[in-house]
């Protein structure tokens, strides 16, 4: 995780200081959007998606991420609140209005308070372990009645962001999963079922993951 850190910080530094903008910033998140909406069965393009907003789990994705960014003082102050938000944003249309940022029964309910618990205790650990422990706590867990994969995603860059990592969202960590999805698959599976060793697992795949995310940033080229 150092490592990746590391990496990340030099391609912000040295090729993001004189070149970042808010053009940038969109560019990273559709392509976020697309990744996430591929891995969450999406058949669209990138170019569909730029030109239309491709198919509905590509649409879905795309109106997610395009208010990601103005959920950052309420995933700061009240996250339970923010993730609501990002399932409504992920499901609507597709669920009854009822059951939007709604938790899936009381297990889902008991698991999201954990996670805003998380997000707010106090801790040493770095911000790209915590970002990956949120991502597939929502993923394996399902909280939701529907797109948790598109919300965990989303989750996840919004804490690189809020923990000083990214502050512009300029890398794009879903594309960083989409470029080794079998291992992502895998390695979700794995902190699912696999107890502390899949957990360990996970993390190791996920600095691999976030310096593939680096190299899909805009800023590289």
């Amino acid at each position: 995780m150092a490592a990746t850190r590391d990496g990340i910080d030099a391609l912000l530094r040295d090729r993001g200081l004189r070149r970042t903008t808010p053009d940038l910033t969109g560019e990273s998140l559709l392509r976020g959007a697309h990744a996430s909406a591929v891995l969450e069965g999406s058949a669209s393009t990138l170019d569909e998606v730029r030109a239309d907003g491709g198919d509905p789990v590509a649409r879905a994705a795309v109106r997610l991420s395009s208010e990601l960014l103005g959920l950052l003082p309420t995933l700061n102050g009240s996250p339970l609140q923010a993730l609501a938000r990002m399932h409504t944003l992920a499901a609507k249309g597709e669920v009854p209005d009822q059951e939007l940022g709604r938790p899936r029964g009381a297990d889902g309910a008991a698991r999201l308070r954990d996670l805003a618990g998380l997000l707010t205790a106090p801790t040493t650990a770095p911000a790209l372990v915590v970002a990956a422990v949120v991502h597939a706590e929502i993923a394996v867990t399902a909280p939701f009645v529907s797109r948790n994969g598109l919300v965990a995603r989303a989750a996840e860059r919004l804490v690189l962001v809020a923990r000083g990592v990214d502050a512009k969202s300029l890398v794009v960590p879903e594309a960083g999963h989409l470029a080794v999805r079998a291992e992502y698959e895998s390695n979700l599976r794995g902190y699912r079922d696999g107890g502390p060793a899949g957990v360990h697992g996970w993390l190791l795949y996920a600095a691999e993951a976030y310096a593939q995310g680096a190299e899909a940033s805009p800023l590289a080229g």
